[in-house]
């Protein structure tokens, strides 16, 4: 499936695959709908923490099963205290990716494109598609205020029309367009700021030419402007 010719069967598999404490396990993969179920044998009960957190930045996952993963009954109080310690070094890399995924989600431009995100170290890995340059931008912008020392997005593709496409294959259902009333002192770029996060020229230019605005300076007082999506 677009994009980058990945199902999310695929995605969570590279996710897996990108955490070194799991990718020998041999895990199996299964999605229907969003709903995403792992198997397998892993050496401890602490592991499904470890795959839950994993997989917690790869976006569209409606719910996770992991019934189907098999720890052996009786483990070694060594083997448990290792367990233990592989998994804290997995959250710990991943908390950065999920708070990446969930200021992207956050923003009003970027939260219905496709990006998955992976964590390097002190960095992310981006991958998915944008919309435009700017959306790239913006999304190579919160990953860093986020935290993230290094941001990957060589696997981010700009690709006119994303969202559109990506809720056209995936049967999503697409949200309609929001609306503000203009309040005293607002301008259009505070306004941008608001739904999107961003109140640069791009932003504010967006609503403006949603709104037939010739000039994106001159708004009044209780003049309803439609937000686009």
């Amino acid at each position: 499936m677009w994009p980058f010719d990945k199902s999310l069967k695929q995605r969570v598999e590279d996710a897996l695959n990108s955490t070194n404490v799991l990718k020998d396990l041999g895990l199996t993969v299964n999605e229907n709908g969003g709903n995403v179920s792992i198997s397998g044998a892993i050496p401890a009960e602490t592991y499904k923490r470890a795959i839950e957190v994993a997989v917690g930045g790869v976006s569209d996952i409606k719910s996770l099963d992991l019934n189907g993963l098999i720890a052996p009954e009786s483990v070694s109080e060594e083997a448990i205290r290792s367990a233990e310690a592989q998994t804290q070094q997995v959250e710990n890399a991943s908390a950065l990716a999920k708070k990446v995924l969930a200021a992207l989600k956050a923003n009003g431009e970027l939260r219905d494109d496709p990006i998955d995100v992976l964590q390097s170290g002190s960095g992310v890995v981006l991958r998915g598609a944008v919309d435009s340059q700017h959306e790239y931008n913006l999304a190579v912008q919160i990953a860093q205020q986020v935290g993230a020392t290094a941001v990957d997005a060589n696997g981010l593709q700009i690709h006119d029309g994303a969202k559109a496409k990506f809720a056209a294959e995936s049967g999503y259902v697409n949200v309609p367009d929001e609306w503000y009333t203009v309040q005293s002192g607002d301008t259009l770029s505070e306004i941008a700021q608001k739904f999107y996060g961003d109140g640069t020229r791009d932003s504010y230019m967006k609503i403006a030419k949603a709104n037939g605005l010739e000039n994106p300076d001159l708004i009044r007082v209780g003049q309803k402007l439609q937000i686009p999506r």
